[in-house]
């Protein structure tokens, strides 16, 4: 008999902005982060190359502690998925937002799609993690992640869930 593969939580941008302005402070709570980094370890945690850049920002990025912790190399190379994304997978999702975008409205969706066409790869294991909030009203490139998951049969879920589902605790290291 044989055990069904684990899930591979991918990290929206939010999920770490979110954490650090919010509620686990890299400086306040230390073990989310180190948790946070453990977890690649097991292969239940990833973030994108795509949604990487989007965290840490160009040359012109606000510096703050985030921006200090995502820098270290240590985080790129436990955190980023080593994995390039399938164009036809990321066209595929672009569509699930409108067929006919124009250049302005592709330019909107910025880099959800590829956090959503990473998880079209295995959808059976996949789960995209964000902290957006369906809008099933919204139209077009207004489109929350959660509603273009649910176009495309790719699971979603916020923080709190992937937390609980994979036993979050501060003091797990002990």
């Amino acid at each position: 008999m044989s055990s069904a593969a684990p899930a591979l939580y991918l990290l929206d941008a939010n999920v770490l902005i979110d954490a650090h302005n919010k509620y686990y402070a890299v400086d306040m709570v230390p073990e989310f982060w180190d948790w946070l980094l453990f977890q690649p370890e097991s292969g239940v945690v990833a973030m994108p190359l795509e949604i990487y850049e989007e965290v840490r920002g160009g040359p012109d990025a606000k510096v703050d502690l985030l921006h200090t912790w995502i820098s270290h190399d240590a985080v790129a190379n436990a955190l980023i998925q080593n994995e390039d994304v399938d164009i036809s997978l990321l066209a595929a999702v672009v569509d699930a937002y409108a067929p006919d975008l124009n250049d302005n409205e592709i330019e909107q969706l910025g880099r959800d799609p590829f956090l959503i066409a990473y998880g079209l790869v295995d959808n059976a294991v996949r789960r995209v993690v964000s902290n957006e909030v369906s809008k099933p009203g919204r139209q077009r490139a207004n489109r929350k992640v959660p509603d273009v998951c649910r176009s495309v049969s790719v699971p979603c879920c916020d923080t709190f869930t992937m937390l609980r589902q994979l036993g979050f605790r501060t003091g797990w290291a002990r």
